[in-house]
């Protein structure tokens, strides 16, 4: 989950690993598209916390998609300037 939701313009996207592996941490818009990828690296199990910043973006609905091995998880966040 990240906190804080809303966020303005830097938040904190914390997440837990059970298994070591391949991970990726993207960033999208509501239409799908990329807008940040924040880790994509072999990540061992454990808890992690990554800070982002949208101060390059407009207000709105982001959604933040964690995978590693066959776990996904997509969660929504909300950019309020």
């Amino acid at each position: 989950q990240n906190y804080p939701n809303p966020f303005n313009p830097t938040t904190k996207i914390s997440f837990s690993l059970k298994h070591s592996g391949l991970s990726t941490l993207k960033v999208y818009d509501l239409l799908g598209r990329e807008i940040a990828s924040l880790v994509n690296e072999y990540l061992t199990a454990g808890n992690y916390t990554i800070e982002w910043s949208g101060s390059n973006l407009s207000s709105g609905v982001y959604f933040y998609q964690i995978r590693s091995g066959d776990f996904v998880a997509t969660k929504k966040m909300i950019l309020q300037k």
